[in-house]
This record gives structure tokens, sequence and C-alpha cells, in this order.
């Protein structure tokens, strides 16, 4: 697995969405180096879809890397420190998201966080995440980093209540967004993805999103 250095940029322009809500825009220079090591990860630990208690299989293909992996099946939503599917533990964080993570919750106001899990995302065109809040974590003092690369995709970001009206942010390859605090448990979305394709991904969209987990 890769350990060359992410080269991150200073943001372009820092969109405030909510209180201790931001978007970094342009944040990261996602250059093949942090590509090789999603690669890396799907290698150990494939991409698949979860189904959510109901019985209901997700659109958007997942899979993990950290000392905790979110999971999804008939026994509920939870973290988990083997992947369930291999019996194995996840595979571990690379050092580019680490370094990537410490750095985007630093320059968004959240000095000192340290990820212990990493949940990422493969939508392909007309994936879409609903609205939801991050609760399955033991605390919720930390913030969450959520990095998008490759097609651009509308974000959903709410509020405290499941009725309040979500606003709409268009984000890049490279951008990320953070937020903890007082918008740590706003509900958030991924509105359907267009079809398109990126240079480095093709046609789909990955998305990388740490959180403390324990």
């Amino acid at each position: 697995m890769s350990t060359r250095c992410l080269s991150l940029e200073t943001p372009g322009r820092v969109d405030s969405i909510g209180p201790g809500a931001s978007i970094l825009r342009g944040f990261v220079d996602a250059d093949a180096a942090l590509i090789a090591a999603v690669e890396d990860v799907a290698a150990a630990a494939p991409f698949r879809h979860m189904t959510t208690p109901g019985g209901r299989s997700m659109s958007v293909a997942m899979t993990n890397c950290g000392p905790f992996g979110w999971v999804s099946d008939a026994r509920g939503y939870r973290y988990t420190a083997e992947d369930p599917a291999t019996g194995q533990c996840w595979p571990a964080l690379p050092s580019t998201f680490r370094a990537l993570t410490c750095a985007a919750a630093t320059a968004a106001g959240f000095a000192a966080f340290e990820p212990d899990a990493c949940l990422i995302n493969r939508y392909a065109p007309g994936n879409r995440i609903a609205l939801h809040q991050d609760r399955d974590e033991a605390e919720f003092d930390a913030p969450i980093v959520s990095v998008s690369l490759g097609l651009p995709a509308t974000f959903l970001f709410g509020g405290p209540r499941r009725a309040d009206r979500a606003a709409r942010y268009r984000l890049e390859h490279g951008d990320v967004v953070v937020w903890g605090g007082e918008s740590r448990l706003y509900y958030h979305g991924v509105a359907p993805l267009a079809a398109g394709t990126h240079e480095a991904l093709g046609d789909v969209r990955i998305n990388l999103t740490l959180r403390r987990a324990r």
C-alpha cells in the first residue's frame, strides 16, 4: 500500500453550511496515490451492497478500512472490528487517509481529530443516500470528515430534525465536507448521482467518510 504523502491544498474557498459545518473546496489534490489506496482497500475487502435491517439492498456499494468498519444487515446498523464477509480484520487505515483527515479537521476548526473508521462508498449513476443521521458511534464529540472523489454529487444537508429542509451543495472531486459540534447530528444525504465521466475514476464517485467510532 502506498505511503507517499498526500498533496493537500489550501482550500480556494471555505463554505460554511451550518454551525460547525463547512465545505473545504478543492482541499485535496487527489493524485494516483490516494486512488491507489482505495483500490488496495477494496482488493482486501471488496465493495459490496449491504442490506438494511428490513432486508432491502442498498444501492451504493460499500467497504471499510481502519480498526472499525460500519456494516448493516438483519442485525442492524453497527461497527465491527472484523469484515463479516471474511472474518478478517478490516484493512488498516492508509496513512494518506489519516493525513488528509487530520489536516481537513484542523482546517475546519477541529484539531487533534483521530479517526478509527473509514467507510468507503462507491456511487454509480442513479445511486443515492437518503437523509439520515450518523449516530452509530459511541460518542458524538468528534467531527465527521467526508471526502469526494470522481464524479460530482449533490450533497444534502438539513438540520437536527428529519423534517428540516435540506440545502443542496454541489461537491466536486477534491472537496471535503467537515461537520461537528452543533451540526454533528444534522440530517444529510446525497441526491441521485448524475451520469458522467471523470478522468481519474470513470463513471463512478468515491466517497470517504471518516469517523471516530469508539
